[in-house]
């Protein structure tokens, strides 16, 4: 098969006929191996999915009735449809960079930028979010955390910054960090996931519907609450340049980690409705704890739960700070974003792993020290919508892969089916956007219109580096 534009696989092994046409950019010296195996990668994408908003997510759902697990259902289908897209994107162009690099090579560069843009903006906004939410989870283990606003803050910097090291040592660790805590909290979720059946009580489901809503009604009034639980899906396409084995490895990881993760969902929240007695679960404000209390007596659920929150928000920034860092490098190596991105140290940007780590510890000091919790809940639902930028733009991009003929992309065999998913896929990523709200899609689009000007900039740059050997 013939390319017509860059493969630029960054180190995988193309077919000499792809090499042998237009060359993509060259992979910059002293690229490390790729260190990523299957494992490690479906931990990162298990890792990135499951956070802390677990822990409360059946409570959440409880006031709508059991017919919650049905939007589950519909929302594990519409994620597993994206996880798929992903894996075949990610066959096709198994570099570093994920939504971004597939925008570019369908849509150019202002396309790739803002998939890129909206990303970065998603990962360090989320990481703050992340650090303040397992702060709330620290002051139950270690009451003086929540004796002071400081004290709570310097915890909230403490949990960003230990990931942010983990990954200036190298991808190395990133993995081992990443496997460790999907293995430590995984233990009490599945604890309940599938201990809990053993103690299931019909008599505490309560009714299916619990509202006076209609059934299509109430399915999309918790789809909103649970919408935003899949985000992460795409975390082995962003991480490609470091995954071993990229085309088969990236797409496995990718269905094996969002299938995994959504079992635990719908297991865990199923257990959780039939220890619960649905009174009570309505106004549970640590739903798994009471899960736990009603499977052993006693009341040293609370402690398990919290320490189980603790390590699965520290694994979840752990993988987020590494892809915070992925996409800017890609587009650094495009010219689309400063230059110092671009730099690499034991696999890993370590400049976007920095400046994301400030960017997001300046939001967490500003959270506190002003007190602005309003402004800090709208900026947290900005990331709904900017997460989804660049899902939308990916689909779109598969489909125009699929429908413009490309060959050298898309199996013709399969097109049916793949234009099937793709289509899946992009409703899916639609349905994320109106379920983030007005307000969040307002400044979301803002925060996407300020990138227009850093992309003017930074094309600028790129045209006169291009002309300059001529002039």
């Amino acid at each position: 098969m013939t390319s017509t534009e860059a493969p630029a696989t960054e180190g995988s092994a193309a077919p000499p006929t792809e090499a042998a046409t237009v060359p993509g950019p060259p992979a910059p010296a002293g690229d490390e191996p790729r260190r990523f195996g299957l494992p490690v990668a479906t931990c990162l994408v298990m890792g990135n999915i499951i956070g802390g908003g677990i822990f409360l997510l059946p409570a959440s759902v409880a006031p709508f009735g059991t017919i919650s697990l049905v939007a589950f259902a519909v929302l594990t289908l519409g994620a597993v449809a994206l996880a798929l897209v992903f894996g075949r994107l990610a066959q096709r162009h198994p570099r570093t960079g994920g939504p971004y690099v597939y925008a570019r090579a369908a849509f150019g560069d202002f396309a790739g930028f803002l998939a890129a843009w909206s990303y970065w903006i998603t990962t360090w906004v989320s990481n703050a979010a992340l650090a303040v939410a397992a702060v709330g989870y620290l002051c139950v283990l270690f009451p003086a955390v929540g004796a002071h606003k400081w004290s709570m803050c310097l915890a909230a910097l403490a949990v960003q910054w230990l990931p942010a090291l983990a990954n200036l040592a190298g991808t190395r660790y990133v993995g081992a960090v990443q496997v460790v805590s999907t293995v430590l909290k995984f233990a009490p979720l599945l604890l309940v996931a599938v201990g809990g059946l053993l103690f299931f009580d019909p008599a505490n489901l309560g009714p299916f519907r619990a509202t006076d809503q209609s059934a299509i009604g109430a399915v999309s009034a918790s789809a909103a609450i649970l919408l935003f639980s899949y985000l992460g899906v795409e975390s082995a396409a962003v991480s490609a340049g470091e995954v071993r084995d990229p085309a088969r490895n990236v797409g496995r990881a990718t269905i094996l980690g969002t299938v995994g993760a959504a079992t635990v969902y719908l297991l865990g929240t199923l257990a959780v409705f039939g220890l619960v007695a649905h009174d009570s679960l309505v106004s549970s404000q640590a739903p798994f704890t009471d899960a736990v209390d009603a499977m052993f007596g006693g009341t040293w659920g609370g402690t398990v739960v919290a320490c189980a929150a603790v390590i699965s928000m520290a694994g979840a920034l752990n993988g987020w700070t590494l892809l915070s860092a992925q996409t800017p490098y890609a587009a650094a190596r495009d010219g689309l974003f400063p230059k110092a991105f671009e730099t690499k140290r034991r696999g890993v940007p370590v400049v976007g792993v920095v400046v994301t780590a400030v960017l997001a510890s300046a939001l967490t000091i500003y959270n506190y020290t002003a007190g602005s919790e309003g402004v800090f809940e709208i900026l947290v639902l900005v990331t709904t919508f900017t997460a989804t930028v660049p899902y939308l733009i990916s689909t779109a991009a598969q489909l125009y892969f699929l429908l413009s003929g490309r060959s050298e992309r898309v199996h013709r065999g399969r097109l049916v089916r793949d234009a099937s998913l793709a289509s899946l896929a992009f409703a899916f990523s639609m349905w994320l956007v109106a379920g983030s709200g007005y307000a969040a899609v307002y400044q979301g689009v803002l925060f996407l219109f300020a990138g227009v000007l850093v992309y003017a900039v930074m094309s600028a740059r790129k045209a006169r580096a291009t002309v300059s050997p001529a002039g």
